[in-house]
């Protein structure tokens, strides 16, 4: 017991070390908080997105050829790519719940009888608009695209008389259809990510640049001690940021959150361990600040356009797609806007938590073994 407690106390004395270098600068402090609050007001209003690629969901009730018309005109554009077809009302919530489609096109029952009886005919289109601008270009080609049938449709039956098709979108998860709604949660772990792995790249190299590091090597800590030492306190700084992150969406931009604190900082939680050990890593190969700071600068560009907060994961190529499984983001943005948005569980983002904890159990243990290893 008294090793062990002896252990814990060496761990912390470290951890208070570190946080009173990070701390006891008035610069460093501004430097901690200002960007972080500064650069989520710049992306709330700045961000927008593109439409590339949009996978559907078809549920056509009529089975006439009118409905098989208006989808090959849909499809024929190249941008709606069918990655299911339904079979009734029911299946609709399943496959924007889990992302595999951005929309679903409801053709009812009726639709060919009501368009040759001179009624309207309503098209019924529930978009995912969780990607607000991509959903709301979504729902504008699919207008385009009704636009176009139903001139050829009064053209064949009657002229101007006929009834044009009328397009009922719904958007769910962000309602009216906002682009910060999508962009501002996926901030939440980008932001906080970009100066927590340059925090912790920096911690060794620091110590071997102000020429700390052998001082450090000969009191009793083992090379695991002080890696867990200089781990806890960016992993702090980083919740920190991303609470501040958290404040701006709420308080500022006012988007409402729908899921558990207690689930999102969990998330968090993974995610802040995992990004540190891959700036351990960093810091442990790095024999100055120099090079520490380039090597951050080298990886963080490819983590974030991979990170699928710009563009979706689904857009990249499939080598990239696999390239992503190794990249912390990916995981922690998903995580963190389907707890935001839509009010998810543990049951539902544990799948986002798993690969996070291997990229933890991968790059601590091998920021340690690099450590030792410079030691030799």
């Amino acid at each position: 017991m008294t090793a062990i407690t002896d252990y814990l106390l060496r761990v912390l004395q470290l951890c208070r070390k570190e946080l009173l270098a990070i701390l006891k600068d008035p610069a460093s402090r501004v430097i901690l908080v200002a960007p972080a609050i500064m650069q989520s007001l710049i992306f709330g209003y700045a961000a927008t997105y593109d439409l590339q690629r949009v996978d559907y969901a078809l549920l056509d009730q009529s089975h006439g050829g009118a409905a098989r018309e208006l989808v090959a005109k849909l499809e024929g554009g190249g941008v709606f790519r069918r990655a299911m077809t339904l079979r009734s009302p029911a299946d609709i919530a399943a496959p924007i719940d889990t992302q595999e489609v951005l929309l679903v096109l409801h053709i009812g029952a009726r639709f060919e009888q009501q368009l040759m009886a001179g009624e309207a005919a309503p098209l019924q289109v529930i978009v995912d608009a969780r990607n607000s601008t991509t959903a709301g270009a979504a729902v504008g080609y699919v207008t385009e695209v009704v636009n176009g049938f139903n001139a050829q449709w009064s053209a064949r039956h009657g002229g101007a008389a006929a009834p044009p098709l009328r397009v009922e979108s719904r958007a769910w998860f962000n309602p009216n259809l906002e682009t910060r709604w999508n962009f501002m949660p996926g901030l939440v772990a980008a932001l906080s990510m970009l100066q927590t792995l340059l925090l912790t790249a920096l911690s060794v190299a620091r110590e071997r640049e102000q020429g700390t590091f052998d001082q450090l090597l000969v009191t009793p800590l083992t090379p695991t001690q002080i890696m867990i030492g200089k781990a806890i306190p960016p992993v702090l700084v980083g919740l920190v940021q991303s609470t501040l992150i958290l404040l701006v969406c709420t308080l500022w931009f006012r988007i409402p959150m729908a899921g558990s604190l207690f689930t999102l900082y969990a998330g968090l939680v993974f995610f802040t361990v995992a990004s540190v050990g891959i700036g351990l890593s960093i810091s442990a190969v790095s024999a100055n600040m120099q090079q520490a700071m380039l090597y951050t600068f080298v990886l963080i560009m490819p983590m974030m356009l991979l990170s699928g907060l710009t563009t979706p994961v689904s857009n990249m190529p499939q080598a990239l797609q696999i390239a992503t499984w190794i990249n912390p983001l990916r995981f922690a943005i998903d995580l963190v806007q389907r707890v935001y948005l839509e009010g998810v569980g543990f049951g539902t983002v544990w799948l986002n938590l798993v690969p996070l904890t291997v990229i933890a159990a991968v790059t601590l243990p091998l920021a340690t073994w690099l450590f030792r290893h410079r030691l030799v």
